[in-house]
């Protein structure tokens, strides 16, 4: 093994597998090694804060198979690093609430529509201000419909299908959704009274921090067989969505973080890092903690589907048309955040693993079962954000991802700057007024300081970040879209 073929990061050795693979063998009480995908100017950037100490922390949880995994938009986060894989076993491993997050199913998903860069030219200013006086944001409460705690249970326990009794969705939507927008394993009563009166009180809403909506105009298409199958093409208007559980997912997370201090002591003292807190697989808060989750992915998925539907009608006021004659369709819709039972394949042998996907997007490819009707003969599709400046990506599950990362690739750019320094470098007016006249992007937020927070200079290249899933094999190119008005909490 050359020099070339090793980092050496303090205390962290890498060692090159291949191109793009870079694996932290196995040593002391780790379970097993850990795997950083990256190329070597992505890994420059990850080792600059704590992921890669955290990555190898994620290898004590019990029943960690294979390899603890870092995608190549990682970055420090609770416990776990965002961009993080790890997948335990449901038997004798655990389900780790520290490694799903807060923003329980933080997710995106994007609308087409038939309208071209060319129709849209002219309206820019008229359709930010619209979406933002109708699309709710920020820190707080208000949402798109007034909700009570009985709402909120049904939300919890049906998901989208809630949604499509209301009016809020039509049969296409849930057909597009990942699990069609349903976790049937959702238990209501599992979630805390006090997460449920947060989230009365927010129901489509987008929240703040890094929680946007944006329109978008495809720019290139790499692989126009499976474009042609996503409904895109050059010069075509889309529309982003990233939001999740807000307040309710939230407090789900601290409220079983506290259980398990309570509860699995034993299990936290075993652990490097307290931020890491699990449950033992079979144990009564493991099974509480995944009925609780799965209400709260019911939630997300709700909450974005509220403001894909509001924004069907703020684009009937501006365009003149209605939102069945502009085909404002959803593509798809992938969840980050999570942790669910799947069958992987593992040394030949199919097991039923948690996979916890921590600002990770699941890419399953062509056949795998979980997929919709519509693209299970071409691949999943996959939506990663860049920042408010640069562009986004549509991807389709690539063929090694089982292999190399049970079926996952990244979910963003990744963040390189923390909010706190963000707002020291960047004052948000400039960068809103830098994107407008030089780049004809406009921005809404609530304050300058949100849009001094995402600037894109905080945010790494999404386009080698994409380069790298691309090169793996783990996510295919398909398209690139470029924003055109954006909307912040």
């Amino acid at each position: 093994m050359s020099d070339d073929d090793v980092k050496e990061f303090g205390d962290v050795r890498l060692e090159r597998v291949r191109e793009y693979v870079w694996e932290m063998p196995r040593e002391g009480e780790m379970r097993v090694p850990a795997r950083v995908l990256a190329s070597e100017e992505l890994l420059e950037q990850i080792r600059q804060d704590k992921t890669l100490e955290q990555l190898r922390n994620a290898t004590h949880l019990p029943g960690m198979t294979k390899h603890a995994i870092c995608m190549p938009d990682g970055h420090q986060g609770y416990g776990f690093p965002v961009g993080g894989v790890g997948a335990t076993d449901t038997e004798d491993g655990c389900i780790s609430p520290g490694s799903v997050g807060y923003d329980i199913n933080c997710g995106v998903r994007m609308m087409r529509t038939n309208l071209t860069y060319d129709e849209l030219q002219g309206n820019e200013e008229e359709l930010v201000e619209a979406l933002f006086a109708n699309v709710p944001s920020g820190l707080g409460g208000g949402g798109i419909v007034e909700s009570d705690v009985d709402t909120v249970e049904s939300v919890l326990s049906r998901g989208m299908d809630w949604a499509l009794e209301h009016g809020h969705a039509v049969e296409a939507d849930l057909a597009h959704c990942e699990d069609e927008g349903y976790r049937p394993d959702a238990d209501p009563s599992a979630v805390s009274q006090k997460a449920k009166d947060r989230g009365k009180n927010q129901l489509g809403s987008l929240g703040s921090g890094n929680h946007f909506l944006e329109v978008q105009r495809v720019t290139d298409v790499f692989r126009e067989g499976v474009a042609g199958e996503f409904g895109l093409e050059e010069d075509q208007v889309v529309v982003l969505i990233h939001c999740g559980s807000r307040g309710l997912g939230h407090q789900v997370c601290s409220d079983y973080l506290r259980e398990i201090e309570k509860r699995h002591g034993d299990l936290l003292a075993s652990l490097p890092d307290k931020e890491l807190a699990a449950a033992p697989a079979g144990s009564d808060l493991a099974e509480e903690y995944y009925g609780a989750m799965c209400a709260a992915i019911n939630f997300a998925w709700v909450n974005r589907q509220l403001i894909m539907h509001r924004t069907r009608r703020v684009f009937e006021r501006v365009f003149g048309r209605d939102w069945e004659a502009m085909e404002m369709d959803l593509l798809y819709d992938v969840a980050h955040n999570i942790a669910k039972k799947e069958v992987h394949e593992v040394e030949g042998e199919e097991r039923e693993l948690y996979v916890h996907r921590k600002g990770a997007t699941r890419a399953f490819p062509a056949g795998r079962p979980e997929l919709p009707d519509a693209y299970r003969d071409v691949g999943q599709p996959i939506i990663i954000p860049g920042s408010m400046g640069a562009g986004s990506y549509v991807l389709r599950g690539g063929e090694n991802s089982l292999d190399l990362t049970f079926g996952s690739t990244a979910h963003g750019a990744g963040r390189t700057m923390s909010r706190t320094q963000a707002k020291k470098d960047y004052w948000g007016e400039t960068v809103q007024e830098e994107l407008r006249d030089q780049e004809k992007i406009y921005v809404k937020a609530q304050s300058g300081a949100t849009i001094a927070e995402e600037a894109p200079g905080v945010y790494k290249d999404v386009d080698e970040v994409v380069r790298v899933s691309d090169a793996l094999g783990i996510g295919d190119k398909v398209a690139r879209t470029f924003p055109v008005c954006n909307i912040k909490g």
